[in-house]
């Protein structure tokens, strides 16, 4: 894997009096999933928004294949604007409550964002979402309204839509945590496919088990700072740190114990 694939340098920010992210530093090499995992509040929505500058960090830097995304300046020069739009192109983000177009259909939300973004014509948008949609198992809704299909079905056409546009790295924040219990395993099963794929992806999760099983890495984070990572079995059966211990606790987590 090639190493400083995605870097995130010193990232700060602030929302009022409240510190979001302190001094936050993250390597992600190419074809890794790390999952982050923390208590709510600790920041770790914020540092995934501050990736693809959804939320540009006061202070630090992120850097993507060797070249810097966003601009500290408050206000971009078209310029920028136009390279930064092209970094968030390839940097597919999935937000935990779908964010799909209800005035589309299941089609139309591929299909749309690849004509005005990509300038890929109609025909080749459609035959890309076809074959997109197919893979996430919806090819039988796509002439189907947004509020007609279930959440999980939501939620994997809002994966779709974002996988029309040929990411580089995929970032999901807690992806599964608006569905109902029945409905997570639809699209944990689409993000083992990703995995499997190769797929380079930052995951916001509270589903422990899937990232023991499918993460290179478990990144915890608290008072928006990262507190401590490693391999996913080891740091949830030997976690160091007593504030991870204390996190674990809370949530009864007894299967990763040795």
């Amino acid at each position: 894997m090639t190493l400083n694939f995605l870097e995130l340098k010193g990232i700060h920010k602030k929302f009022g009096e409240i510190t979001a992210l302190n001094n936050v530093s993250l390597s992600v090499s190419k074809g890794e999933v790390i999952f982050i995992i923390g208590p709510s509040g600790c920041g770790k929505s914020s540092l995934l928004r501050a990736v693809n500058w959804l939320t540009p960090p006061d202070k630090g830097e992120v850097w993507l294949e060797g070249k810097i995304v966003g601009s500290l300046s408050s206000k971009l020069t078209i310029k920028e604007s136009k390279l930064l739009n092209s970094y968030r192109a390839r940097m597919g983000m999935v937000f935990q409550q779908f964010n799909v177009w209800p005035h589309l259909n299941v089609l139309e939300n591929v299909v749309r964002a690849q004509m005005v973004v990509a300038k890929r014509s109609q025909a080749e948008a459609e035959a890309k979402a076809l074959k997109i949609l197919d893979e996430v198992g919806l090819s039988n809704k796509i002439d189907e309204w947004p509020d007609h299909i279930s959440g999980g079905q939501k939620q994997r056409l809002a994966i779709a839509r974002s996988l029309a546009m040929d990411p580089i790295v995929m970032l999901l924040d807690e992806p599964t945590s608006a569905l109902d219990p029945e409905l997570v395993g639809e699209v944990l099963s689409v993000l083992r496919r990703l995995v499997n794929n190769g797929m380079t992806m930052l995951i916001v999760t509270h589903e422990l088990g899937f990232a023991s099983k499918f993460g290179d890495r478990i990144v915890f984070m608290d008072g928006g700072e990262i507190v401590e990572e490693g391999a996913p079995k080891k740091i949830l059966s030997m976690p160091k740190t007593q504030r991870l211990k204390m996190f674990l606790e809370k949530l009864n987590i007894t299967s990763f114990k040795q």
